[in-house]
């Protein structure tokens, strides 16, 4: 049994919702002894567009945007005034056999804006309902089809499709999850992802990327093409380290899916709504999946929604054989949500939010090459729009990685919160702040990244 922390040094944080958080808060992904003994607990209590403050007013640039999510930025007000509107209105209606106003309208919208045919909305709650629910459309569809075996999802290594069982389940991260969650969900599998820095091929560019989706190829038919039900996959996965695939990578998995009947799951719960300069990842890539996920910028992390998007070729499945989908959430499509997330649609588009995040990641990513060549920690800089990477790496010859609990990167990650940057670094240093960033704020931002990188290379001998 672990060694119960001493009461005094959770008296030590100064204000009551500091003390209430550390005696009943279960904070997610976090050490609860190292919250208290490194004072790593932040309370916040408000929010204006790239900034955030705590409860001893300090503030922050939240250099991730929540965790990629608040898109349009912090303090909104006309966000809370059409929330408070719609609650007067008509807060919930159950999604069993009915659906709200704001619901409707945002299905609609969101069949507007999604490329190509994609049209039928199912709404939930967060991204990993997402995938759960677009993995449950990929099997009852190929059942519905006449294929009865086709039961298994292919996803990629280093991917993240969230943290419910079947979503854990495609979760790359296995070695991590595995022991006390396992075993996961049977029928998934791994193949190669895009790697434009460490090649598991050996292989640069376009190259690289068609032998890492002929993999896909290879393994529908090592398991047998009328066993495999989906391919999931996010355009430019942040989890494995924002590497942007070319074009031909996108549309030769497009070509196997479709020889082998295979449903192409695009994941964009994180590269949707302008997070990567498009509104949506796949039009960088000129491609339509089969089903689409989407969360966090839908509502810029105003309000709890997600959905999974269908092409016809999908819900009519559903349709010609007159079945439901066995799949119900309790707040998919709720009324307070849908309304918040039309509004934060049109604040985006409004504001030519999308427009900004592309421009801006081009400044932010030229900046951040610049610490690639003045930095022996900085191995590589990538991304698109405002969702880039910089590799910490030991050594640039071997490329070999910092780990995300090296103490290198415990150290780096303290110096950015202590000079006002939150940010999360999991092997590499990812920025990607609200799309409301200007060229000044931007600057700003590398600014203390460039002196907290040189202090960390001084202290750990680098320099």
């Amino acid at each position: 049994m672990s060694t119960p922390v001493p009461e005094v040094l959770v008296a030590a944080y100064e204000t009551p919702p500091e003390q209430a958080a550390l005696k009943h808060q279960w904070i997610h992904q976090a050490s609860w002894r190292e919250l208290v003994e490194r004072r790593g607990l932040r309370v916040f209590e408000r929010g204006e567009g790239i900034y955030i403050y705590d409860v001893h007013g300090r503030r922050y640039i939240d250099a991730i945007a929540g965790l990629l999510v608040v898109n349009i930025g912090h303090g909104r007000a006309e966000i809370a005034e059409v929330a408070a509107e719609q609650l007067r209105k008509l807060a919930y209606v159950s999604a069993a056999s009915y659906t709200s106003v704001p619901a409707a309208e945002l299905a609609a919208r969101i069949a507007e804006l999604t490329p190509g045919d994609l049209e039928r909305v199912f709404f939930c709650s967060g991204g990993s309902e997402a995938v759960e629910t677009a993995i449950k459309i990929a099997k009852q569809v190929q059942l519905l089809r006449g294929f009865p075996k086709r039961y298994k999802i292919i996803a990629r290594r280093g991917g993240y499709h969230g943290a419910t069982y079947g979503a854990m389940s495609l979760t790359s991260n296995r070695a991590e999850l595995e022991p006390p969650f396992g075993p996961f969900m049977p029928g998934v599998f791994h193949i190669p992802t895009v790697d434009h820095y460490r090649n598991d091929f050996g292989l640069n560019g376009p190259e690289g990327d068609l032998m890492a989706a002929r993999y896909l190829e290879q393994e529908i038919k090592f398991q047998g093409p009328e066993t495999v039900a989906a391919f999931i996959g996010e355009p430019i996965s942040t989890a494995a380290g924002c590497h942007v695939p070319s074009p031909e990578y996108w549309h030769e998995v497009r070509r196997i899916c479709d020889r082998y009947g295979v449903l192409l799951i695009m994941d964009e719960v994180i590269n949707g709504w302008g997070r990567t300069g498009k509104l949506f990842a796949a039009e960088h890539f000129g491609v339509t999946p089969d089903i689409m996920t989407m969360a966090k910028g839908l509502s810029s992390g105003y309000a709890p929604i997600a959905a999974a998007v269908a092409r016809p070729s999908v819900y009519g499945e559903f349709q010609q054989q007159e079945r439901r989908l066995a799949h119900l959430l309790t707040f998919g499509g709720h009324a307070v949500a849908c309304a918040i997330a039309l509004k934060n649609i049109e604040i985006m588009l409004r504001e030519r939010l999308v427009e900004n995040a592309a421009a801006m990641g081009d400044y932010l990513l030229a900046g951040m090459k610049r610490l690639v060549e003045t930095h022996p920690s900085a191995g590589d800089a990538r991304g698109k729009g405002l969702m880039c990477a910089l590799d910490l790496v030991k050594d640039k010859d071997t490329k070999e990685r910092w780990l995300k609990d090296s103490p290198f990167s415990i150290r780096l990650g303290e110096l950015l919160h202590e000079r006002g940057v939150l940010v999360r670094i999991l092997g590499d240093l990812l920025l990607a702040p609200p799309l409301v960033i200007t060229r000044e704020q931007v600057d700003e931002l590398l600014n203390i990244v460039d002196d907290s990188l040189t202090q960390v290379e001084h202290e750990f001998a680098m320099r």
